[in-house]
């Protein structure tokens, strides 16, 4: 029972602590109770790790110096940041869509607006125009602005359309070259070169003007039958002219960018009157019938 007592004391020796074996050795390698450095450091880090895994998830979240830093940077941006940049942008990008655009609209013509025809929407004239609306005038109320009143715009008239042309009011109005083409449709005078006689909008007869003169000499060269036939096309080329005449001054003050369209001008049945004759310059202007060896 001795023999069992102190056997099983001896069995117990190697349980003691490691606490007390590290106090009364001073060398771990030779205490073989003490564990070895490898599985305490183990152990520890095990522990360690899982003492650490609840901080490890609170330092994952945004830590408060980040946010700072980022605020700082943030005002740091904010104090370099320049409203003058953005308005020089703006204007540069304004500058550069003008210049395409204006190509595009003069077909080439102009980056700058320049073009010499500007379409009718580019005219402060045609948005008053719109906005106010066209007049429709008789003769007798197109008098009035025969230049005269120095209060009062100068309108001309032609094939009907009423142009104000108080830009030219030197020439237009009293005293001027063209005076006899305010507050009238002028349009006969404007295809005969009579301007003190044709002070009206009847065109009838004016065709006259380009017929060549009869010469019987010239005139035998062709039968009676192909002389009718020819004073058939002459005529009928002598009327494409005056309407050629005409319209070409209807598009000089409508494209005019000094001039600008008003209204209409309202005219009563019949108001043309007895048919004119030819004026002396329009008259004196005429020539004799080509013969066929002139031609050739």
């Amino acid at each position: 029972m001795a023999a069992y007592d102190s056997t099983a004391r001896l069995r117990r020796v190697p349980v003691a602590q490691p606490g007390f074996v590290e106090e009364l050795s001073d060398s771990e390698d030779d205490n073989i109770f003490v564990p070895r450095p490898e599985k305490v450091t183990t152990a520890t880090t095990t522990a360690t790790e899982a003492a650490a895994t609840p901080t490890e998830t609170q330092e994952a979240a945004p830590s408060k110096p980040r946010k700072s830093r980022k605020k700082r940077l943030r005002v740091e941006e904010e104090d370099d940041y320049s409203p003058y940049l953005d308005i020089v942008r703006v204007v540069t990008f304004l500058l550069v869509a003008s210049c395409g655009v204006s190509y595009l609209v003069s077909n080439g013509e102009s980056y700058f607006w320049g073009m010499k025809n500007k379409p009718d929407y580019l005219k402060l004239s045609w948005w008053k125009l719109q906005y106010n609306g066209p007049k429709y005038l008789t003769l007798d109320e197109l008098a009035r602005y025969d230049g005269t009143n120095p209060n009062a715009p100068v309108y001309l008239s032609i094939n009907g359309s009423i142009y104000d042309v108080s830009a030219g009011r030197h020439i237009y109005g009293p005293g001027g070259s063209y005076h006899y083409f305010a507050g009238v449709d002028a349009s006969r005078g404007f295809v005969t070169g009579c301007f003190a006689e044709d002070r009206t909008g009847d065109v009838r007869g004016v065709e006259e003007m380009f017929l060549p003169l009869d010469n019987p000499e010239i005139d035998s060269y062709w039968t009676p039958e192909e002389l009718a036939k020819k004073k058939e096309d002459e005529l009928h080329e002598a009327r494409k002219r005056v309407q050629g005449a005409v319209k070409h001054w209807s598009e000089f003050f409508r494209k005019s960018t000094k001039y600008s369209y008003v209204g209409q001008l309202v005219r009563e049945l019949g108001w043309e009157g007895e048919l004119k004759p030819l004026c002396k310059v329009a008259q004196d202007g005429r020539g004799f019938r080509t013969s066929p060896k002139e031609e050739d």
